[in-house]
């Protein structure tokens, strides 16, 4: 290179992007990963080199300076984009997400709340750039030169790619999610994930579900959850509820900790807790959402089949025929219908429900907007609606299940002062944890408004009612574990009592309750109904990666995406990998403290991803509708 081409290139846009971007990917890796390692951090300018040289020789020399700034906008937005991702999912986002951009609108109140001013950070050099440019104009010289760099670009684009590939190559099999992230970083990550989605499995091989079934099926006999039935025998509780009508409430945001739970006096769920006094009541019940939350949550307990973590199901799935829960109902004659107080747009739900097999859905259009939060209708006109419909079918004899999406305890949490119900210390107000707890009691008030319009209709005395958590509610940036014990008077585990949600299975006529001890997960809840409404999933050769938390010896289940892929909980530990299972740490449910010696259970972990790579490739082979 001459002298005067060097002084072209340390006078380059190329260069000034190739610093700038470098310096926001450390940032990046500072508010993902908590520390900037060099050596990784080459594998950032490895890509970085990729992109800029395409840039160096694809763009005109005079529009060459435009582009480089455009680059650097759209890349700065991108990393904003991530780390509020990041802080509010606790993953490394990826091309997947761009499908959901059209739900932005609905949940701005969600995206504010999660925003903390240093993440405006990555635009501090776009907006000196403006002030600079607006001196120029009247006193600076250029201070970049225009004269193209193609040789070098080209040369610097290849050098990128090559060390790119050698990064690819040399990485060890990660399914850490996040530390895979680490390793290749940013962009090369997003390249991973394309190619694991498309190629990177060897169940490939298998084009149709029924060339599959042979692989389910040795995977369930390899891990047996309960005592192999006598001939003729059948498992117990089966079809005790036959023909009986099923009522399902997902409830928005519910964890498991408020209930039972007083502060200053106040029973923070009263209604709840008298409901599991009088029900099957399961405490050690987990999320196991992905991608679509809530909407996630509704495909699992119709289904029974993992999300894959890398999409909605509603979104990803929703143009296929999916084996479900409404359709062994309607088969025997039950009407399905579901409703939500937003429309039904919100996560391709449009998609879901018919891919799902709901007869009818009942969304926005339907409810008196009384304007609750930004979803619009309360939970109380929700139940109102309801009662109407699910009378009328009861006048016409017609068995029925309803599912039902509250969505008045959503996140942020702020609900109208004239709900709020609770008298709150001072140290809560005006803090979330304040908040949830208002937004979690009006819940409960609510569905004590429900169980009351039921016991008046004559509903009460012929239907299964089922309620759930969908998600945690506490997001976790903004709550310190220690302190929302302290908070409390209990312990609150960062993993295990944020995903611990609850669950309440109320039979007719039910008037004890019973106590579950059984650890699950929500993939259980359809294979429990099932066997109480008298459907034989094996009979209906019904694939499912659930099981009957009524029939069960013990359980092992995966949770991804807002946990590495390959973490698991069984009904000892919650483990979750490293790099691996070696580098691995776990917590015991029981105690909720640090286990030191888990190597037992690694045949745990090998099945668990092995369980998940089969339910992502049987959803994957189910047909189109």
């Amino acid at each position: 290179m001459s002298e005067s081409r060097q002084a072209v290139f340390w006078r380059s846009a190329f260069l000034l992007t190739l610093v700038l971007l470098t310096a926001k990917l450390a940032l990046l890796r500072h508010f993902l990963f908590q520390e900037v390692k060099l050596r990784l951090l080459a594998t950032d300018v490895a890509a970085l080199l990729v992109l800029l040289g395409l840039v160096e020789l694809l763009v005109p020399s005079r529009a060459k300076k435009t582009v480089y700034w455009l680059v650097n906008f759209v890349c700065s937005l991108i990393f904003f984009a991530a780390t509020l991702y990041f802080s509010h999912f606790g993953t490394v986002v990826t091309y997947t997400s761009l499908f959901e951009l059209k739900q932005v609108k609905q949940i701005s109140s969600s995206i504010k709340s999660t925003i903390d001013p240093i993440d405006y950070v990555f635009f501090v050099d776009l907006g000196l750039m403006i002030v600079v440019s607006l001196l120029r104009r009247r006193s600076l010289p250029p201070l970049l030169s225009s004269r193209p760099l193609r040789k070098t670009g080209g040369a610097l684009m290849v050098a990128g790619l090559l060390l790119s590939a050698w990064f690819f190559k040399k990485g060890e099999p990660i399914n850490n999610e996040l530390k895979r992230a680490e390793e290749l970083g940013f962009f090369n990550y997003q390249v991973a994930s394309v190619y694991d989605n498309y190629y990177n499995n060897d169940l490939t091989k298998y084009k149709t579900v029924a060339e599959l079934r042979p692989v389910l099926e040795r995977g369930e006999s390899k891990y047996p959850y309960m005592k192999p039935l006598a001939e003729g025998e059948q498992p117990q509780q089966f079809a005790a509820e036959k023909g009986k009508n099923l009522i399902v409430v997902q409830l928005e945001a519910l964890q498991a900790f408020p209930i039972g739970m007083s502060l200053n006096g106040q029973a923070l769920t009263p209604v709840l807790n008298d409901f599991a006094s009088r029900s099957y009541y399961f405490p050690h019940i987990f999320q196991q959402i992905g991608q679509g939350n809530t909407s996630d949550a509704e495909f699992m307990s119709n289904t029974s089949i993992y999300p894959t973590g890398t999409i909605p199901m509603s979104t990803g799935f929703g143009d296929r025929a999916l084996p479900s829960l409404p359709k062994l109902l309607e088969a025997a004659s039950y009407e399905a219908d579901t409703f939500h107080v937003n429309v039904v747009t919100f996560w391709d739900r449009n998609k879901l429900y018919p891919a799902l097999g709901f007869s009818h859905y009942y969304d926005k259009p339907y409810y008196n907007n009384d304007h609750f939060n930004e979803f619009g209708a309360s939970d109380e006109e929700l139940y109102r609606e309801v009662i109407k419909v699910l009378s009328g079918l009861q006048q016409q004899n017609k068995p029925f299940y309803a599912q039902l999406i509250t969505v008045s305890s959503h996140f942020p949490f702020i609900i109208p002062e004239n709900k709020k119900r609770l008298t709150l210390p001072d140290k809560l107000k005006g803090k979330q944890l304040g908040d949830y707890l208002q937004a979690i009691n009006y819940t409960d008030f609510a569905f004590g408004t429900f169980i009351e319009q039921l016991k008046a209709t004559g509903l009460w005395d012929n239907s299964v009612i089922v309620a759930y958590g969908d998600h945690f509610g506490l997001q976790p940036q903004d709550n310190d574990p220690k302190e929302v014990g302290a908070a409390l008077g209990i312990t609150y585990h960062p993993e295990l009592t944020r995903f611990n949600i609850p669950l309440f299975i109320h039979l007719p006529g039910q008037e004890q309750g019973q106590v579950v001890e059984q650890v699950g997960g929500q993939l259980d809840i359809m294979p429990t109904l099932a066997n109480l409404l008298g459907i034989s999933l094996e009979e209906q050769q019904f694939v499912h990666f659930g099981h009957d938390l009524l029939n069960m010896n013990k359980n092992l289940f995966g949770i991804r995406y807002y946990l590495p892929t390959g973490s698991f909980i069984n009904d000892d530990i919650l483990l979750i990998p490293g790099k691996g299972f070696g580098d691995a740490t776990a917590y015991s449910i029981k105690t909720l403290q640090p286990i030191s010696d888990f190597s037992m259970y690694q045949r745990d972990y090998k099945y668990i991803l092995r369980r998940m790579q089969v339910s992502d490739h049987y959803v994957k082979l189910l047909p189109k509708r």
